[in-house]
C-alpha cells in the first residue's frame, strides 16, 4: 500500500437539496481493509441525507458504493470496518440501501464521499468523513 494512514473524505455542510461529491483520496492501491466514520451533526429543518462511502478501480470512471449512511432530523454517528470478502458485486453509484454495506465489498485505490440530500437543512447540518486505510 502506498500511503496508509487516516484521511479526511470532507466536511459537507447540508443546506438544499443536492447531490455532493468529494474530493477522491488516491494513492490507495493494495490497501486490505478502511475503517470508515461518519458523523453527521443535525442543526435544523431538513428531510433526508444519505453518505455513500464509494470506490474506484478503474481511476475514476466508475464509482461503486461501499456503505450508505441514512440521516434525518436527528445527529448520528457510525463506523464500520470495510474489508473485501471475496463475493462478485454488481456497482452501483448512490442507489445502495439506507445504513447498508454491500456485498461483495471491493477496495480500488482511490475512495470518496457522496452526499445525497433532500429537503433544507439549516442550524449548521455537517456530515463528516474520515477514513483509516491499512
Amino acid at each position: 500500500m502506498e500511503n496508509p494512514g487516516i484521511y479526511d473524505l470532507g466536511d459537507f455542510t447540508v443546506t438544499a437539496a443536492d447531490t455532493a461529491i468529494g474530493d477522491p483520496i488516491v494513492g490507495l492501491a493494495g490497501v486490505s481493509e478502511i475503517d470508515v466514520q461518519l458523523r453527521f451533526a443535525y442543526g435544523s429543518g431538513g428531510a433526508t441525507i444519505k453518505a455513500f462511502v464509494q470506490s474506484t478501480l478503474d481511476q475514476g470512471t466508475t464509482w461503486f458504493d461501499l456503505w450508505c449512511l441514512a440521516g434525518t432530523t436527528a445527529s448520528k454517528t457510525r463506523a464500520r470496518r470495510l474489508k473485501p470478502d471475496g463475493v462478485e458485486q454488481t456497482p452501483t453509484d448512490g442507489v445502495l440501501a439506507d445504513d447498508t454495506v454491500v456485498t461483495g465489498i471491493v477496495l480500488g485505490d482511490r475512495f470518496r464521499l457522496k452526499l445525497v440530500s433532500t429537503g433544507t437543512y439549516a442550524g449548521n447540518t455537517v456530515l463528516s468523513a474520515r477514513i483509516h486505510a491499512r
